[in-house]
């Protein structure tokens, strides 16, 4: 037993990897075949079995003294497979996806769920502002296009008054539509597409922000072709000095996205660049 304790975790170095369903065994093959050789060895060799110990001992000894495979090696193996076939076999290993997934996120993905954290419309000063700069223009021109001038209306007032405010050099910063009020409408490309589709959802609208290469801007949703062409025509109408001469969107399966993108003076402006890296609706 003295010569088979310490010369299985030996042999076990050599041995491939052996599992039989949840269980790790080549280390109980090696115990086997260290069993095996010893009682041949004893059989053959009886009288120099107390010899073999003494060398098995003596290499152990010169191990410890070269930093090679020593006495506390053998004790970590035995230790390794009992705490490997025993302690955690039924145990899940810690998955850094499913509790730390922001340590493995994309920049891409850490901007959305950045978006998707801060943009909120349940808030009462983000309705109560959407509400009031709703009616601040074309409210004559409700009898004809209903709810659109509301959406219009909101566009404008948001377009003409927000200024553009850099974040800081290290870090990117997700201002609330509620920050962004009380700042007195400063912030960034992201800050404004959050402030602007939730304000238009505040009164009903439904949005979505576009994240593309070094710029986010925000989009309505037209619907189909008949109501994008009764929105057109309210744009062109509304939005006349200078008169508007292109208007770009999104269409897919029949449905129409206008881009509101404060770096054009009406709805429907000119995309910055088409590397889109993700849609994010509210």
């Amino acid at each position: 037993m003295l010569t088979i304790l310490p010369l299985a975790p030996y042999i076990n170095r050599f041995m491939p990897i052996v599992q039989l369903g949840q269980w790790h065994i080549d280390l109980f093959l090696s115990i086997l075949i260290a069993f095996l050789f010893t009682r041949i060895l004893l059989w053959i060799f009886k009288p120099l079995i107390i010899p073999a110990f003494v060398l098995m001992v003596g290499v152990l000894v010169f191990n410890s003294l070269t930093g090679r495979y020593s006495f506390t090696n053998v004790l970590n193996d035995y230790q390794g497979v009992v705490q490997g076939n025993w302690g955690t076999r039924d145990s899940k290993q810690v998955d850094i996806l499913s509790l730390y997934p922001r340590k493995v996120e994309s920049y891409v993905d850490k901007t959305v769920r950045g978006i998707r954290e801060k943009a909120t419309y349940n808030d009462s000063t983000v309705r109560n502002f959407a509400v009031a700069h709703s009616l601040e223009h074309f409210d004559e021109y409700w009898p004809k296009y209903g709810k659109i001038v509301r959406y219009l209306s909101l566009f404008k007032h948001i377009r003409q008054n927000f200024k553009y405010v850099n974040d800081s050099q290290r870090d990117e910063y997700f201002a609330t539509p509620m920050e962004t009020i009380k700042n007195g409408l400063g912030g960034d490309c992201d800050d404004h597409s959050i402030l602007m589709a939730s304000c238009l959802q505040a009164i009903g609208a439904r949005t979505r922000i576009v994240l593309i290469r070094g710029h986010a801007y925000p989009e309505l949703y037209c619907g189909n072709q008949e109501d994008f062409e009764t929105l057109k025509q309210a744009i062109v109408l509304l939005f006349n000095n200078p008169p508007v001469k292109e208007l770009y969107y999104h269409e897919m399966k029949g449905e129409y996205w206008i881009n509101l993108d404060y770096s054009a003076r009406h709805p429907g402006g000119r995309y910055l660049n088409d590397k889109v890296y993700a849609l994010i609706e509210l």
